[in-house]
């Protein structure tokens, strides 16, 4: 028979564990609305506040020029072509400023500075976003010159850290945003080319900067998206240019990938550029809104299911684990 002692203790053993895993299910709930409530407050004064995005030809920087400038910012918005500009201006309001920039250049960028300094005057500039990024030349490294890895750099690292650098003292002025638009493939290098290393390079740019900034009240907050269907990821674009890489390799080279990996290589980047990619890029210019709008901006936005339910939890395992699974998405090559 049990003894009254045994069952007291087991008795008691049961009710502290409930009382432990109800006081974690309060905590953790307790946690997720003050989580939600600090993350619902907003800055005042929208109207008040001047925001630069790069990149506002098409895709996320489009959107995002149009959706700040209906909630009342002073939005400027840089293309990189007079058609880019000129189509955006027949869409906003009045107040909506455009300007030419070539983040390659810095004399293009000094010339921007001095625009949004007359039009930000002693207010300083609330938010910058660098969002102006290019694709390819994307594929195997071996594929590769010098030259097709600085293309991609030279926009989407040094350009943001150039942009950046001039526009700072506007953003000391008002203690505003910097919003660096990145990606998963700066968490998972899924491809060869400069796209990945780019993205790295920001990530790791926007912590340092984050760290630096935060003792002059700047915020600076990091963009992850997943695959979205922008002028990046246009398969046609991606495909003539990976044929161009491909036809300029030596024969010899060509044939230790042996006849068939150039296509089923292409049929990869179709899935992941087809299937993978959302239409909705809303899901990514809402968390550049929340950066810029929200009194406590996150450090890193996370856009898009794959981004969240996939890319994101695969780069905190082991890498014999992502290898794996990247492996699985591309051909191996079979001379």
């Amino acid at each position: 028979m049990v003894s009254t002692d045994n069952l007291l203790i087991g008795f008691s053993e049961v009710l502290l564990a409930h009382l432990a895993l109800t006081c974690a299910f309060l905590f953790a709930t307790f946690s997720a609305i003050a989580w939600y409530i600090r993350d619902s407050y907003k800055v005042d004064r929208f109207n008040l506040k001047h925001v630069f995005i790069t990149g506002c030809d098409s895709g996320f920087g489009n959107l995002l020029a149009r959706q700040l400038d209906r909630k009342g910012f002073h939005v400027i918005a840089a293309c990189l072509t007079e058609k880019g500009a000129e189509d955006l201006t027949s869409v906003a309001s009045p107040r909506l400023r455009t300007l030419l920039l070539n983040v390659t250049d810095s004399a293009s960028i000094k010339r921007a500075v001095e625009f949004v300094s007359a039009e930000v005057g002693d207010r300083g500039l609330w938010g910058l976003v660098n969002n102006a990024g290019r694709s390819v030349p994307i594929g195997p490294p071996e594929w590769m010159q010098l030259e097709d890895f600085k293309k991609v750099l030279d926009v989407n690292l040094t350009g943001v850290i150039d942009v950046t650098l001039h526009f700072l003292p506007l953003l000391k002025k008002s203690q505003g945003r910097v919003v660096n638009v990145a990606s998963i493939l700066g968490r998972l290098s899924l491809t060869g080319g400069g796209y990945c290393i780019s993205k790295w390079g920001v990530e790791a740019f926007s912590d340092s900067f984050r760290r630096d900034m935060q003792h002059f009240g700047i915020r600076v907050s990091i963009i992850e998206p997943g695959f979205f269907k922008t002028a990046v990821t246009r398969l046609d674009l991606i495909e003539a240019d990976l044929r161009r890489l491909w036809n300029r390799l030596p024969q010899d080279t060509r044939d230790s990938y042996g006849p068939s990996f150039f296509d089923e290589y292409v049929k990869a980047q179709s899935f992941s550029m087809g299937i993978l990619c959302s239409p909705d890029i809303s899901k990514v210019t809402w968390c550049m809104e929340h950066a810029l709008t929200a009194r406590f901006p996150r450090t890193r936005y996370g856009a898009g299911w794959d981004a969240k339910l996939l890319w994101i939890p695969l780069s905190y395992l082991p890498s014999f684990v992502s290898d794996f699974v990247v492996n699985a998405l591309l051909p191996s090559p079979k001379a």
